[in-house]
């Protein structure tokens, strides 16, 4: 008798920005073996980056498909989806409110049999709707889409914030130049933190994992503190104290009132919690796993070393 043949997954991640690359890179190193079945959505553009991206990718052995999120329509992109079998949405809100709900509703109509979709971030059943964050309510309006079908299998990883994300000038919460950490909230409230790549390689193990992870939120993160650790950590970094500096839950929702279409501002509000936005790292899936993930210090060395 022949041999059966194990049936081609085909895989398509939207977008090729910092998270699908690494989760590019996750799927790779999963199964090398499965070049030729993934295929890599991008935005239609003459731009060279665009153009230099393109023929990385295609270097690698995938195959690229054009299409544009903000302005294509849910039949468009459910025929372009129904091709795939799994479906990894690897861009965020770039595409202007209602993004996220659209290719929600293409999977959902195209019958993909697995969906992992962008909610790389918080737990938006905790956090919930009105938390000052509009897309945070688009990202519950998600949740509620895969919940009322039964015919998609969906994995939702929840990932805390990027670990880069933690020491964007804007968002102001460590100032490496100033050696200042500040607090939204209280000095007590926690922030889960996860680089890329090990969002990269993690999704890529859930997704290979058996028995099969289906319908559920799945945790992972590569450290877990409460602002006063993370200015303990500082300090330890700096080989010196830091400058203190709480941003209470008055001057946060003043910032907003003042600066309405700010999303930053927007955002700090959003995490000035403590619940939703942090979990414990014991209890996760690298954790229980025995994954290796890189913590905040191991993150900052690295990022030292990469400019010393």
């Amino acid at each position: 008798m022949p041999a059966m043949k194990t049936p081609v997954i085909e895989t398509l991640v939207i977008g090729a920005g910092e998270l699908g690359q690494t989760v590019i890179t996750g799927l790779l190193e999963q199964n090398p073996e499965c070049t030729r079945s993934i295929s890599v959505l991008l935005r239609p553009s003459s731009g060279s980056t665009r153009t230099d991206i393109a023929r990385q990718l295609k270097q690698k052995g995938l195959k690229i498909v054009y299409a544009d999120l903000a302005t294509e329509t849910v039949d468009g992109l459910s025929v372009l989806f129904a091709k795939f079998n799994t479906v990894i949405c690897c861009t965020g809100f770039v595409g202007g409110s209602g993004t996220q709900r659209k290719i929600t509703s293409a999977v959902l109509k195209a019958g993909v049999d697995r969906y992992v979709p962008w909610q790389f971030g918080v737990d938006y059943d905790v956090v919930g709707r009105g938390s000052g964050q509009p897309v945070f309510d688009e990202q519950s309006d998600v949740r509620d889409l895969l919940r009322g079908q039964s015919a998609t299998r969906w994995i939702i990883v929840s990932t805390g914030i990027f670990t880069s994300f933690l020491f964007e000038q804007a968002f102001g919460l460590v100032d490496l130049q100033g050696a200042k950490v500040r607090a939204l909230g209280s000095w007590d409230n926690r922030l889960t933190v996860t680089t890329s790549e090990d969002i990269g390689r993690l999704t890529a193990s859930i997704l290979a994992h058996k028995p099969p992870i289906q319908n559920e939120v799945v945790y992972v993160a590569g450290d877990t503190f409460s602002y006063a650790q993370l200015a303990e950590k500082m300090e330890h970094y700096f080989g010196r104290p830091v400058i203190r500096e709480l941003w209470d839950m008055d001057r946060l929702r003043a910032e907003v009132a003042a600066h309405p279409d700010d999303g930053i501002r927007k955002y700090r509000l959003a995490f000035a919690r403590d619940t939703g936005v942090a979990w414990d790292k014991k209890q996760t899936f690298n954790a229980l796993q025995g994954i290796e993930v890189t913590d905040v210090m191991t993150w900052l060395k690295h990022q030292q070393s990469l400019v010393a």
